[in-house]
Protein backbone atom coordinates (compact mmCIF):
# COMPACT_ATOMS: atom_id res chain seq x y z
CA UNK A 1 0.00 0.00 0.00
CA UNK A 2 1.31 3.53 -0.57
CA UNK A 3 0.11 6.23 1.08
CA UNK A 4 -0.64 10.16 0.06
CA UNK A 5 -2.28 13.01 1.85
CA UNK A 6 -3.77 15.56 -0.71
CA UNK A 7 -3.86 18.43 1.87
CA UNK A 8 -1.69 17.80 4.70
CA UNK A 9 -1.95 21.74 5.87
CA UNK A 10 -5.04 20.53 7.27
CA UNK A 11 -3.06 18.48 10.16
CA UNK A 12 -2.61 22.09 11.62
CA UNK A 13 -6.25 21.99 12.70
CA UNK A 14 -5.41 19.26 15.36
CA UNK A 15 -3.89 21.61 17.66
CA UNK A 16 -7.35 22.62 18.50
CA UNK A 17 -7.91 19.30 19.90
CA UNK A 18 -5.99 20.16 23.23
CA UNK A 19 -6.84 23.56 23.27
CA UNK A 20 -10.40 21.73 23.89
CA UNK A 21 -9.15 19.27 26.07
CA UNK A 22 -7.85 22.49 28.31
CA UNK A 23 -11.30 24.38 28.31
CA UNK A 24 -13.36 21.17 29.07
CA UNK A 25 -11.37 20.68 32.11
CA UNK A 26 -11.53 23.81 33.09
CA UNK A 27 -15.21 23.94 32.44
CA UNK A 28 -15.44 20.49 34.89
CA UNK A 29 -13.23 22.23 37.64
CA UNK A 30 -15.34 25.33 37.66
CA UNK A 31 -18.43 23.25 37.74
CA UNK A 32 -17.14 21.41 40.58
CA UNK A 33 -16.26 24.53 42.14
CA UNK A 34 -19.75 25.89 42.20
CA UNK A 35 -21.23 23.04 43.33
CA UNK A 36 -18.87 22.91 46.18
CA UNK A 37 -20.05 26.57 47.24
CA UNK A 38 -24.06 25.80 46.75
CA UNK A 39 -23.28 23.27 49.27
CA UNK A 40 -22.26 19.90 50.56
CA UNK A 41 -20.73 17.98 47.49
CA UNK A 42 -22.46 14.29 48.41
CA UNK A 43 -25.92 16.53 49.52
CA UNK A 44 -26.02 17.95 45.93
CA UNK A 45 -25.84 14.64 44.29
CA UNK A 46 -28.81 13.26 46.59
CA UNK A 47 -30.39 16.05 45.57
CA UNK A 48 -29.84 15.23 41.53
CA UNK A 49 -29.49 11.82 41.60
CA UNK A 50 -29.91 11.21 37.82
CA UNK A 51 -26.97 13.22 37.04
CA UNK A 52 -24.29 11.27 35.55
CA UNK A 53 -20.54 12.77 36.26
CA UNK A 54 -19.14 10.09 33.26
CA UNK A 55 -21.66 11.26 30.56
CA UNK A 56 -20.14 14.87 29.92
CA UNK A 57 -16.97 13.18 29.82
CA UNK A 58 -18.17 10.26 27.36
CA UNK A 59 -19.73 13.66 25.18
CA UNK A 60 -16.72 14.84 24.54
CA UNK A 61 -14.48 12.40 24.08
CA UNK A 62 -17.37 11.87 21.27
CA UNK A 63 -17.65 15.02 19.56
CA UNK A 64 -14.10 15.48 19.61
CA UNK A 65 -12.76 12.11 18.03
CA UNK A 66 -15.85 13.52 15.59
CA UNK A 67 -14.15 16.56 15.12
CA UNK A 68 -10.85 14.78 14.36
CA UNK A 69 -12.45 12.80 11.95
CA UNK A 70 -13.84 15.40 10.09
CA UNK A 71 -10.54 17.31 10.17
CA UNK A 72 -8.57 13.82 8.23
CA UNK A 73 -11.33 14.43 5.83
CA UNK A 74 -10.24 17.58 4.90
CA UNK A 75 -6.85 16.71 4.55
CA UNK A 76 -8.02 13.46 2.50
CA UNK A 77 -5.58 10.45 2.61
CA UNK A 78 -5.33 8.43 -0.57
CA UNK A 79 -4.28 5.05 -0.81
CA UNK A 80 -2.66 3.61 -3.73
CA UNK A 81 -2.84 -0.46 -4.41
CA UNK A 82 0.70 -0.36 -6.79
CA UNK A 83 3.44 0.83 -8.34
CA UNK A 84 3.76 0.30 -12.07
CA UNK A 85 6.07 1.46 -14.70
CA UNK A 86 4.84 3.98 -17.02
CA UNK A 87 6.09 5.24 -20.51
CA UNK A 88 5.23 9.24 -21.20
CA UNK A 89 7.06 11.65 -23.78
CA UNK A 90 8.12 14.73 -22.57
CA UNK A 91 10.63 16.82 -21.08
CA UNK A 92 13.31 16.38 -18.00
CA UNK A 93 12.75 19.74 -16.20
CA UNK A 94 14.55 21.13 -12.90
CA UNK A 95 13.20 24.68 -11.52
CA UNK A 96 15.78 26.56 -9.91
CA UNK A 97 14.60 29.09 -7.21
CA UNK A 98 16.29 32.22 -6.38
CA UNK A 99 16.20 32.30 -2.27
CA UNK A 100 18.32 35.18 -1.61
CA UNK A 101 17.41 37.65 0.49
CA UNK A 102 17.04 40.05 -2.22
CA UNK A 103 13.70 37.73 -3.17
CA UNK A 104 12.36 39.51 -0.37
CA UNK A 105 11.83 42.72 -1.80
CA UNK A 106 8.40 43.96 -2.09
CA UNK A 107 8.53 45.75 -5.74
CA UNK A 108 6.28 43.01 -6.86
CA UNK A 109 3.25 42.00 -4.84
CA UNK A 110 3.59 40.37 -2.15
CA UNK A 111 7.10 39.35 -2.89
CA UNK A 112 9.62 38.36 -5.40
CA UNK A 113 9.74 34.78 -3.51
CA UNK A 114 6.21 34.73 -3.27
CA UNK A 115 5.40 35.68 -6.86
CA UNK A 116 8.49 33.38 -7.89
CA UNK A 117 6.32 30.34 -5.82
CA UNK A 118 3.15 31.32 -7.84
CA UNK A 119 4.94 31.17 -10.95
CA UNK A 120 6.63 27.87 -10.63
CA UNK A 121 3.37 26.38 -9.29
CA UNK A 122 1.62 27.71 -12.52
CA UNK A 123 3.71 26.23 -14.95
CA UNK A 124 3.56 22.69 -12.96
CA UNK A 125 -0.16 23.02 -13.51
CA UNK A 126 0.76 23.17 -16.77
CA UNK A 127 2.59 20.37 -17.24
CA UNK A 128 1.34 17.17 -18.60
CA UNK A 129 4.17 14.08 -19.08
CA UNK A 130 7.43 16.10 -17.92
CA UNK A 131 9.30 15.12 -15.12
CA UNK A 132 10.17 17.76 -12.66
CA UNK A 133 13.11 18.11 -9.71
CA UNK A 134 14.10 21.54 -7.80
CA UNK A 135 16.81 23.56 -6.51
CA UNK A 136 17.12 26.42 -4.59
CA UNK A 137 19.88 28.43 -4.17
CA UNK A 138 21.49 31.96 -2.66
CA UNK A 139 25.07 32.08 -1.98
CA UNK A 140 25.15 28.21 -2.84
CA UNK A 141 22.74 25.64 -4.23
CA UNK A 142 20.47 23.43 -2.29
CA UNK A 143 18.93 20.42 -3.73
CA UNK A 144 15.55 20.12 -2.95
CA UNK A 145 13.52 18.09 -4.72
CA UNK A 146 15.08 14.89 -7.32
CA UNK A 147 13.04 13.94 -10.07
CA UNK A 148 9.51 13.38 -10.07
CA UNK A 149 6.24 13.28 -11.83
CA UNK A 150 4.29 13.60 -8.95
CA UNK A 151 3.62 17.31 -9.20
CA UNK A 152 1.49 17.66 -5.38
CA UNK A 153 5.02 16.61 -3.97
CA UNK A 154 6.35 19.15 -6.20
CA UNK A 155 4.27 21.97 -5.10
CA UNK A 156 4.24 21.14 -1.58
CA UNK A 157 8.03 21.41 -1.47
CA UNK A 158 8.15 24.46 -3.81
CA UNK A 159 5.70 26.47 -0.89
CA UNK A 160 8.20 25.13 1.72
CA UNK A 161 10.99 26.99 0.22
CA UNK A 162 12.34 30.15 2.54
CA UNK A 163 15.30 32.23 2.26
CA UNK A 164 16.20 30.24 5.75
CA UNK A 165 17.20 26.98 3.44
CA UNK A 166 20.39 28.63 2.83
CA UNK A 167 23.13 30.37 5.25
CA UNK A 168 25.41 32.16 2.95
CA UNK A 169 24.34 34.88 0.75
CA UNK A 170 24.45 35.92 -2.62
CA UNK A 171 22.85 34.80 -5.95
CA UNK A 172 25.61 31.84 -7.15
CA UNK A 173 23.98 30.70 -10.78
CA UNK A 174 26.78 29.01 -11.63
CA UNK A 175 26.33 26.59 -8.57
CA UNK A 176 22.56 26.38 -9.27
CA UNK A 177 23.21 25.61 -13.12
CA UNK A 178 25.57 23.01 -12.21
CA UNK A 179 23.59 21.38 -9.78
CA UNK A 180 20.66 21.53 -11.90
CA UNK A 181 22.54 19.40 -14.32
CA UNK A 182 23.23 16.40 -12.14
CA UNK A 183 19.43 16.09 -11.77
CA UNK A 184 19.63 14.48 -15.56
CA UNK A 185 20.05 11.16 -15.38
CA UNK A 186 18.80 9.74 -18.15
CA UNK A 187 21.20 10.65 -21.55
CA UNK A 188 18.72 10.89 -24.48
CA UNK A 189 15.90 12.86 -22.86
CA UNK A 190 15.38 16.44 -23.85
CA UNK A 191 16.59 18.57 -20.52
CA UNK A 192 15.65 22.17 -19.73
CA UNK A 193 16.38 24.34 -16.60
CA UNK A 194 14.14 27.02 -15.72
CA UNK A 195 15.89 29.61 -13.99
CA UNK A 196 13.82 31.91 -11.76
CA UNK A 197 16.21 34.77 -9.98
CA UNK A 198 16.19 38.76 -9.75
CA UNK A 199 20.01 38.38 -10.84
CA UNK A 200 21.12 40.08 -8.41
CA UNK A 201 24.43 39.93 -6.25
CA UNK A 202 24.98 37.08 -8.79
CA UNK A 203 29.24 37.12 -8.10
CA UNK A 204 31.85 36.11 -10.67
CA UNK A 205 32.09 33.37 -12.85
CA UNK A 206 28.51 33.30 -13.31
CA UNK A 207 28.25 32.57 -17.12
CA UNK A 208 30.47 29.16 -16.69
CA UNK A 209 27.64 27.25 -15.76
CA UNK A 210 26.04 27.98 -18.87
CA UNK A 211 28.96 27.51 -20.97
CA UNK A 212 29.15 23.69 -19.68
CA UNK A 213 25.03 23.16 -19.74
CA UNK A 214 25.35 23.95 -23.42
CA UNK A 215 27.80 21.74 -24.06
CA UNK A 216 25.66 18.90 -22.54
CA UNK A 217 22.30 19.86 -25.03
CA UNK A 218 20.90 21.38 -21.77
CA UNK A 219 18.88 24.16 -22.61
CA UNK A 220 18.22 27.57 -20.15
CA UNK A 221 15.23 29.78 -20.10
CA UNK A 222 15.97 32.34 -17.36
CA UNK A 223 12.95 34.68 -15.65
CA UNK A 224 13.68 37.36 -14.04
CA UNK A 225 11.24 38.50 -10.92
CA UNK A 226 11.70 42.10 -10.02
CA UNK A 227 11.73 46.02 -10.87
CA UNK A 228 14.74 48.13 -12.47
CA UNK A 229 13.36 50.30 -10.17
CA UNK A 230 13.87 48.31 -7.14
CA UNK A 231 12.98 48.22 -3.70
CA UNK A 232 14.72 47.80 -0.32
CA UNK A 233 14.92 43.80 1.49
CA UNK A 234 13.00 44.09 4.29
CA UNK A 235 14.08 42.46 7.69
CA UNK A 236 11.62 40.78 9.84
CA UNK A 237 11.27 39.83 13.48
CA UNK A 238 10.58 36.28 14.94
CA UNK A 239 6.35 37.09 14.55
CA UNK A 240 7.10 38.29 11.02
CA UNK A 241 6.54 41.85 11.35
CA UNK A 242 8.60 44.35 9.96
CA UNK A 243 11.89 44.84 12.05
CA UNK A 244 13.84 47.35 9.76
CA UNK A 245 15.16 47.54 6.12
CA UNK A 246 18.62 45.79 4.89
CA UNK A 247 21.15 48.45 5.49
CA UNK A 248 24.59 48.52 4.32
CA UNK A 249 28.13 49.67 5.99
CA UNK A 250 27.58 52.86 5.61
CA UNK A 251 24.30 52.80 6.91
CA UNK A 252 21.97 53.46 4.19
CA UNK A 253 18.70 51.51 2.89
CA UNK A 254 20.39 48.89 0.49
CA UNK A 255 18.16 48.74 -2.73
CA UNK A 256 18.08 45.72 -4.90
CA UNK A 257 16.90 46.00 -8.31
CA UNK A 258 16.27 43.50 -11.14
CA UNK A 259 19.36 42.30 -13.06
CA UNK A 260 18.06 41.52 -16.65
CA UNK A 261 21.36 41.47 -18.39
CA UNK A 262 23.12 38.59 -16.43
CA UNK A 263 19.61 36.08 -17.06
CA UNK A 264 19.63 37.36 -20.74
CA UNK A 265 23.73 36.41 -21.35
CA UNK A 266 23.30 32.98 -19.43
CA UNK A 267 19.85 31.93 -21.85
CA UNK A 268 21.69 33.39 -24.90
CA UNK A 269 24.42 31.12 -24.14
CA UNK A 270 22.57 27.97 -23.93
CA UNK A 271 19.84 28.79 -27.06
CA UNK A 272 17.01 29.32 -24.47
CA UNK A 273 15.50 32.64 -23.76
CA UNK A 274 14.69 35.29 -21.27
CA UNK A 275 11.40 35.98 -19.66
CA UNK A 276 10.11 38.90 -17.86
CA UNK A 277 8.38 36.99 -14.72
CA UNK A 278 6.41 39.99 -13.16
CA UNK A 279 3.34 38.67 -15.40
CA UNK A 280 1.96 35.64 -14.88
CA UNK A 281 0.12 35.21 -17.48
CA UNK A 282 2.05 36.79 -20.30
CA UNK A 283 5.25 34.32 -18.72
CA UNK A 284 3.18 31.29 -19.30
CA UNK A 285 2.41 31.96 -22.74
CA UNK A 286 5.41 32.90 -23.70
CA UNK A 287 7.25 29.68 -21.41
CA UNK A 288 4.56 27.39 -23.30
CA UNK A 289 5.76 28.38 -26.91
CA UNK A 290 9.11 27.86 -26.16
CA UNK A 291 8.93 24.61 -24.61
CA UNK A 292 6.72 23.65 -27.85
CA UNK A 293 9.81 24.10 -29.54
CA UNK A 294 11.77 21.55 -27.58
CA UNK A 295 11.38 18.43 -28.95
CA UNK A 296 9.63 15.26 -26.02
CA UNK A 297 11.01 12.34 -25.67
CA UNK A 298 10.12 8.97 -24.07
CA UNK A 299 11.18 7.78 -21.11
CA UNK A 300 10.60 4.93 -18.50
CA UNK A 301 8.88 6.02 -14.80
CA UNK A 302 7.74 4.12 -11.53
CA UNK A 303 4.73 6.00 -10.48
CA UNK A 304 2.01 4.57 -8.20
CA UNK A 305 -0.94 3.50 -9.71
CA UNK A 306 -5.18 3.46 -8.95
CA UNK A 307 -4.98 6.39 -6.28
CA UNK A 308 -8.31 6.23 -4.19
CA UNK A 309 -9.40 8.66 -1.68
CA UNK A 310 -10.87 7.91 1.34
CA UNK A 311 -12.05 10.91 3.20
CA UNK A 312 -15.84 9.52 2.78
CA UNK A 313 -14.80 6.62 5.38
CA UNK A 314 -13.84 9.61 8.13
CA UNK A 315 -16.66 11.84 6.82
CA UNK A 316 -19.93 8.84 7.70
CA UNK A 317 -17.44 7.79 11.08
CA UNK A 318 -17.69 11.66 11.92
CA UNK A 319 -21.79 11.33 11.08
CA UNK A 320 -22.01 8.26 12.91
CA UNK A 321 -20.51 9.81 16.27
CA UNK A 322 -22.03 13.33 16.18
CA UNK A 323 -25.55 10.90 15.53
CA UNK A 324 -24.30 8.81 18.69
CA UNK A 325 -24.14 11.97 20.55
CA UNK A 326 -27.48 13.28 20.08
CA UNK A 327 -28.46 10.44 22.21
CA UNK A 328 -25.95 10.56 25.09
CA UNK A 329 -28.01 12.48 27.77
CA UNK A 330 -26.23 13.90 30.65
CA UNK A 331 -28.12 11.81 32.77
CA UNK A 332 -27.36 8.10 34.23
CA UNK A 333 -28.90 5.38 32.28
CA UNK A 334 -31.40 3.17 33.34
CA UNK A 335 -30.11 -0.37 32.09
CA UNK A 336 -26.89 -0.03 33.35
CA UNK A 337 -27.84 1.39 36.98
CA UNK A 338 -30.31 -1.99 37.06
CA UNK A 339 -26.73 -4.21 36.40
CA UNK A 340 -25.42 -2.95 39.45
CA UNK A 341 -21.84 -3.63 38.17
CA UNK A 342 -20.01 -2.17 41.47
CA UNK A 343 -22.40 -3.75 43.72
CA UNK A 344 -23.82 -0.51 45.45
CA UNK A 345 -27.02 -0.81 47.54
Amino acid sequence: MYHQLENPQYLYLLLIIPLLVVVFLFQLFWRRKKRAEFGDLELVQRLSPEASSFKPVLKFVTLSLALVSIIIALVNPKIGTKMETVKRQGIDIVFALDISKSMLAEDIAPNRLEKSKQLISSIISTLGNDRVGIVGYAGSAYPVLPMTTDYSIAKMYLQNMNTNMVSSQGTALNDAIRLSETYFDAVDTSKLIILVSDGEDHGADSDAGSELAKEKGIKIITMGVGTESGGPIPIKNDSGSLSEYKKDSKGETVITKLNTDILEKIAKNTNGGYIAGNNTKEALGRLKNAMDNIEKTEFETEQIAEYQTQYQWFLAVAFFLILLDVFFFEKKTTWIQKLNLFNKK
